[in-house]
């Protein structure tokens, strides 16, 4: 896709690198030269130039892009007219990032509906990692359930998924294993790296070390969780 990312603070900078990486045309804009010169060799196109100036977009491919993230962060007030210019100017679809309870209700009204909160949301997601001690990563989807990566209880190893029958047993369900495998670097060095096995079948083998992606019910992946950190303890007192 072609993503236009205006304001290139911590949140701006990090995403149109993120952007890039995973495969996209990314035209990055600020109006601090020395942002647009930390940004310029990482990204399709980088531009400097005050988002709050209408005329300044006849230089940018509004009606090219994808989608517009105005990412701003600093200045409540230029994130609101950044936004309304460029939703002036196009039908692109715009991803707004929110500053105050007062900013999001003026992009609601405005009629932007992808409003990010990216402290607020990261904060989240930190809480719900340190509540869940034996979850590695957490992706929640609403208030009750998550997808989470958990580590294989040491009763799984050796047996299917057939055998753990985790849906009723813990009342989870088995998305992915993430599965470690040795790799070879092109001086033969040895490295050990962590992918998905794919598509899980009942008969799946549960391996050591083997993380498991989960969803469910929060209470649920807590549940497996507190059990977990009980047998971990137990075995750390042996």
């Amino acid at each position: 896709m072609k993503i236009i990312v205006i304001g290139l603070g911590n949140f701006g900078h990090a995403l149109a690198i993120s952007l890039t990486e995973t495969g996209n045309e990314v035209i990055a804009i600020d109006k601090q030269m020395e942002k647009i010169n930390l940004l310029k060799d990482q990204v399709s196109h980088a531009i400097c130039m005050d988002s709050t100036n209408e005329l300044a977009y006849n230089a940018v491919p509004l009606k090219d892009a994808d989608k517009v993230v105005v990412a701003i962060g600093e200045n409540e007030g230029a994130a609101i007219i950044t936004t309304a210019i460029v939703k002036k100017l196009s039908d692109v679809k715009i991803i707004s990032r929110a500053l105050s309870p007062i900013h999001d209700t003026v992009l609601e009204a405005m009629g932007v509906h992808s409003i990010i909160h990216p402290e607020q949301d990261s904060a989240k997601r930190l809480t719900k990692q340190i509540n869940f001690k034996s979850t590695l990563e957490n992706y929640q989807l609403d208030n009750n359930f998550t997808i989470s990566e958990v580590k294989a209880k040491k009763a799984f190893f050796g047996k299917t998924l057939k055998e753990l029958d985790t849906t009723n047993k813990f009342q989870l369900t088995l998305i992915t294993i993430i599965r470690e495998r040795e790799k070879h670097n092109i001086l033969g060095k040895k490295q050990i790296i962590k992918e998905s096995i794919g598509r899980v079948t009942s008969e799946t083998l549960v391996l050591e070390n083997d993380v498991l992606v989960v969803y469910g019910n929060n209470k649920d992946i807590e549940n497996y969780c507190i059990g977990q950190e009980e047998y971990d303890l137990r075995n750390k007192n042996i």
